[in-house]
């Protein structure tokens, strides 16, 4: 990867020992997600792009100043060539996404060998303003205790409304009674209201036409041949009896 224009003297020059110490990040593990750094300066003098991000962000408090990429910066290498940084051990940053010119992930890593890295922490740079991506456990704990309050706020609410549809006041309990009984009873001019709307609907309406005819050869049960037919479907499903109903009786064998 070829060696990127270094910018201005004032920009790349690596900090004094009062800058240093003022600038130093806290130690990893830190949260730094309630700032954000933005420098409209360098962005009105430089191009926001992969070349010149990684310069950008050495500006922000989220650098590390004892990094590799610095290491490389000093030697006039850039500062993401993972071809360098492959080879070397200790705290570095890589640039896992890009969109340009809107939004730059930069992940700090531990390389403790070619192949071995342990993430630590994720910052990305969003149209120019630099943050901390906040860690998935503490993501999770803010919409874990927001569901929890927004839960328990419904609960209360609840049971507030249902304790007042629950609550029965001793010393009025029996006027409320009244009350009740009151609101009851039977209003008979209401009644006779009613039965006077149901009669004038029913005399508007057409009468109900006549039952169709019986078919040929039909012959309508009597009252007895009704009756009869009950009795003899009430016999066949009455029980026997075990005892009385036994079978002709045998006689008894004699013996000469």
């Amino acid at each position: 990867m070829a060696a990127t224009p270094l910018p201005p003297p004032n920009l790349a020059a690596p900090p004094t020992n009062m800058e240093a110490n003022q600038s130093l990040p806290p130690p990893p593990g830190t949260d730094m997600t309630g700032i954000c750094f933005r420098d409209q300066l360098w962005l009105n003098t430089y191009p926001l792009d992969r070349n010149l991000v990684f310069d950008y962000f050495a500006l922000s408090p989220f650098y590390d100043w004892t990094c590799n990429n610095e290491q490389l910066r000093m030697r006039s290498i850039h500062p993401l060539d993972i071809s360098q940084l492959s080879k070397m051990t200790g705290i570095e940053y890589m640039l896992n996404e890009v969109m340009e010119p809107h939004l730059f992930v930069f992940r700090k890593q531990k390389r403790d060998g070619p192949e071995k890295v342990t993430p630590m922490l994720t910052y990305y740079i969003l149209d120019g303003s630099i943050y901390q991506a906040p860690q998935l456990s503490n993501v999770f704990a803010s919409r874990i205790a927001r569901a929890l309050h927004h839960i328990s706020k419904a609960f209360t609410m609840a049971a507030s409304k249902l304790e007042k549809i629950g609550y029965v006041d001793t010393e009025n309990e029996s006027a409320s009674l009244e009350v009740k009984t009151g609101k009851e009873a039977i209003d008979l001019k209401e009644l006779k209201r009613v039965d006077h709307i149901l009669a004038s609907l029913q005399k508007k309406l057409p009468p109900a036409p006549p039952p169709p005819p019986f078919p040929e050869g039909y012959v309508p049960p009597t009252l007895s041949s009704i009756d009869a037919a009950d009795k003899v479907m009430d016999a066949e499903q009455k029980p026997l009896d075990p005892v009385i109903d036994q079978g002709p009786p045998k006689r008894p064998r004699l013996d000469r």
